[in-house]
């Protein structure tokens, strides 16, 4: 395939996965106001985000299927349009203090996020097999950095005393105008996309993917990785606060050095799994999380638990990328197990935190962080199962 049109497409793939985390980030960030506007109780809040893991869950599991019927870009537009419409709910929710509307409204958001995820990490995988490098974790370098640029952006406009539903409408018109123009620039849609790819979503000598020992323990491995991100992204800054006695500012710098040392890994890891392979990198990356989370729960001052911030974030930037290389291995099943491995993935992103908070409650959430470090180990014992298939064992190779 030409090379510039494969360059093209990994620009656009990086754009999309940015855009993706630009908006997650810009309603995260918002979180407080939405709180004080709809006058909820933070056990109140957490219930009420649990619709968007709801949302996420549901069309997860059925993304594979709907890439294979439409191909990788109507999927992320759709995604697009569905998580824009639940937007739009959100923001007239907002503006008549409807807490039901609004669980209606992130059902939509949750959605369209997850049909979005799956679909863009199918063509990450895809744009990395053509380009003959490890490129996957820049991808989702993207969606950090994105984030982090929504979370400034939405805290910047919180400053302001702009209001949350004016916030959402123009996110609204900028997502659905770069949905209907960046996927354009994606690789052209492979025979695997159409008919055979829908019969490999559904059977592999009779099986469905999430039958499959190797895509569930992928997704073990994905699932410590996402809990160790989604809980960093949700709680480290409170529980700078509250564990360490420092102030509101200095809780939203420990969380931007570890978005900082994720996103930082990112750009560069794809040179360390080349050089040494998946497995060894992620026994690394699992390893660094791991000594980081408890570094920061069990560190006397904010210095130390910065350090232990700085290992957590570099150790959360691996894991899921990698597993989403490890579940397209094989391109004719790659929108199946992608799919499973996301929805286990996402369950822990998007559900973790929350439950995390519950604890966090009886024992303080700087001590229920350490639960965490269950889920790393069980990554770090399943990590041999990302090892790339070789090609005699591609579903391709069968047809």
């Amino acid at each position: 395939m030409n090379q510039q049109a494969v360059r093209r497409a990994a620009i656009a793939t990086f754009a999309v996965f940015a855009i993706n985390g630009f908006v997650f980030a810009s309603w995260a960030a918002r979180i407080p106001a939405v709180t004080r506007i709809l006058e909820l109780t933070a056990g109140e809040m957490g219930l009420l985000l649990l619709t968007i893991a709801a949302g996420s869950v549901i069309a997860l599991p059925l993304a594979g299927s709907v890439v294979a019927k439409i191909g990788t870009a109507n999927t992320i537009r759709v995604g697009g349009f569905a998580a824009s419409f639940g937007g739009l709910i959100i923001a007239l929710a907002l503006f008549q203090h409807n807490v039901s509307l609004t669980a209606t409204g992130l059902f939509f958001f949750g959605v369209g996020i997850g049909l979005w995820d799956v679909a863009q990490n199918i063509e990450g995988a895809d744009v990395e097999r053509h380009l003959g490098r490890t490129i996957m974790p820049q991808f989702h370098a993207g969606f950090s950095g994105g984030a982090l640029i929504g979370a400034l952006v939405g805290a910047g406009l919180s400053a302001l005393d702009v209001s949350m539903s004016l916030h959402l409408l123009v996110i609204v018109v900028g997502v659905c105008l770069a949905m209907v123009l960046v996927p354009r620039m994606f690789l052209p849609e492979t025979p695997t996309s159409g008919s055979r790819a829908d019969a490999a979503v559904k059977t592999h000598k009779g099986r469905s993917a999430w039958t499959e020992k190797r895509t569930l323990m992928v997704g073990l491995v994905v699932l410590g990785a996402a809990l160790t991100e989604g809980a960093a992204n949700d709680w480290i800054a409170k529980a700078s606060v509250d564990g360490f006695g420092s102030t509101e500012a200095q809780g939203a710098i420990m969380f931007a050095v570890f978005v900082a040392s994720m996103t930082l890994f990112r750009f560069f890891g794809g040179r360390f799994i080349d050089r040494f392979g998946r497995v060894p990198v992620l026994y690394g990356s699992l390893g660094s999380a791991l000594v980081g989370l408890v570094i920061f729960v069990l560190a006397p001052n904010m210095v130390l638990a910065g350090v232990g911030a700085v290992l957590w974030g570099a150790g959360a930037a691996m894991g899921f990328p990698m597993g989403m290389s490890a579940a397209a291995d094989d391109p004719a099943r790659a929108a199946a197990r992608v799919s499973v491995v996301s929805t286990i993935g996402y369950v822990a992103f998007l559900a973790g935190p929350p439950l995390l908070g519950f604890l966090g409650d009886h024992i303080t959430i700087r001590w229920a962080l350490l639960a965490i470090a269950v889920a790393i180990i069980a990554s770090l014992l399943t990590a041999p199962a990302a090892k790339p298939l070789p090609a005699s064992e591609f579903e391709s190779v069968k047809h």
